[in-house]
């Protein structure tokens, strides 16, 4: 995306923050402020650097996940999308979880990714995320959400410790 810049001189800001404030969130205006003839900083709407999804949709995972007792980091990728980190124990080693919520979430599923985890490990699409909707459940953004995510995850978590034991991936029935 393309952005044009203006230039805005610090005195224009300080005269009138509040309806400069309001061009950039509402109109999507882009600034650099000047001090003494100094390019100093710039001034762009807060979603060039959060991805496409509603705050509040992002907020109310979050509370979810604290109402069911979990407490993971929260972070903006440099893709723009928001990834949740678990951290889990698999066969005695730290293992990190790691949901992304793509552009476009709830409508379009998660990723999951594991690390780390053995490269040849099946049950995984080709850029390494974790085969979590195809035969144990579908992705349905009206009800489902991260927690469902993280449960599916732990699922296939216990499939991968039961895999780098025994060397062959369980049957649905076999893991509780």
């Amino acid at each position: 995306m393309a952005v044009e810049f203006k230039s805005l001189k610090m005195m224009e800001l300080r005269a009138q923050p509040g309806e400069i404030l309001d061009r950039v969130a509402r109109d999507g205006e882009a600034f650099i402020i000047e001090r003494n003839g100094h390019r100093k900083a710039c001034l762009v709407p807060v979603s060039f650097f959060t991805p496409d999804i509603s705050p509040n949709k992002i907020s109310e995972e979050w509370e979810t996940l604290h109402q069911k007792g979990e407490n993971p980091r929260i972070t903006i990728t440099d893709d723009h999308e928001v990834q949740f980190t678990f951290h889990e124990v698999v066969n005695g080693g730290n293992i990190l979880l790691s949901i992304i919520l793509s552009h476009g979430y709830p409508n379009i599923a998660p990723k999951i990714y594991a690390d780390p985890i053995a490269k040849k490990a099946p049950h995984r699409w080709k850029d390494g995320s974790l085969c979590i909707f195809g035969t144990m459940a579908r992705w349905n953004p009206g009800t489902h959400d991260v927690y469902f995510v993280l449960e599916l995850a732990r699922q296939w978590l216990k499939k991968y410790s039961k895999w780098s034991k025994e060397g062959q991936w369980p049957k649905e029935m076999e893991i509780k």
